[in-house]
């Protein structure tokens, strides 16, 4: 007999309250999990798009430094791996290691599967948050994140956790979206963020708020320079930094202290 189960319905990107969830870290995760479910099939393409090609540059300045880094037999967390690019490019220099990938979104670690069962590479998946992970204390050689720690339910929080499951001389390398420090760029950055996004949004899902989200939670999160001082705050020290798009865009590196 075969017995088949219904998925859940999962609420509307429409009819939750965008900003309600991102004030809130109780419920913020709730609404971002909804919004990678509801983009997942065409997550990478849009990153393509969206950044004019320049995130595949940006994902590989991030791996060129996991090469660099990664010692012998290294393990490796991509956290908020979404569909597993950065997974798949960090398999590539693990060196008889391991690179498990962490994502909320069951819908995306599916595509994350799929992706790596075509390049024949060896990762692992785990649905999980970034403020608990699946890791004992000191395990993980290095940890990559891109463009999640902006969509933490507390994004200091999850700079405590990373902490914790690094190695002493342990990486942190993390990409992200972050508020410029000229106020002038910073609102003509969201503006573009924000209209693109919505454009984005309605003509892909019919719904506007999955890739305007961005611009809002740009608003809610910090500089470049501010990460910086919350980093050292939260056990790491910073080794290097490049900001893109006028600070719009940053790539830390970090060394568990």
């Amino acid at each position: 007999m075969t017995v088949s189960f219904r998925e859940p319905d999962r609420p509307r990107l429409r009819d939750l309250d965008a900003e309600r969830h991102l004030r809130d870290p109780r419920i913020k995760q709730r609404y971002v999990t909804t919004m990678f479910d509801l983009i997942a099939p065409k997550y990478d393409r849009f990153t393509r798009w969206f950044s004019y090609g320049m995130d595949r540059w940006w994902k590989r300045e991030m791996l060129d430094v996991v090469g660099a880094v990664a010692p012998p037999a290294p393990v490796i967390l991509d956290i908020a791996c979404g569909t597993g690019d950065l997974a798949e490019g960090a398999a590539a220099h693990r060196r008889r290691g391991v690179v498990i990938g962490v994502d909320p979104s069951r819908r995306m670690l599916e595509h994350g599967r799929q992706r790596i069962q075509r390049a024949g590479g060896v990762v692992r998946f785990c649905v999980a948050d970034m403020t608990l992970l699946p890791a004992a204390d000191q395990s993980v050689d290095l940890v990559t994140v891109g463009y999640g720690l902006r969509n933490a339910p507390d994004f200091r929080v999850a700079l405590g956790e990373i902490a914790r499951v690094l190695k002493r001389d342990g990486r942190l390398v993390s990409l992200d979206f972050y508020q410029p420090e000229n106020p002038v760029w910073g609102e003509l950055y969201v503006w573009y963020l924000s209209t693109a996004g919505n454009v984005y949004g309605w003509l892909w899902h019919r719904e506007p708020a999955a890739y305007g989200y961005i611009a809002r939670s740009v608003r809610h999160f910090v500089t470049v320079s501010a990460f910086n001082r919350i980093l050292e705050e939260t056990g790491f020290a910073v080794e290097r930094v490049r900001r893109k798009l006028l600070g719009g865009i940053g790539i830390h590196v970090a060394r568990r202290k």
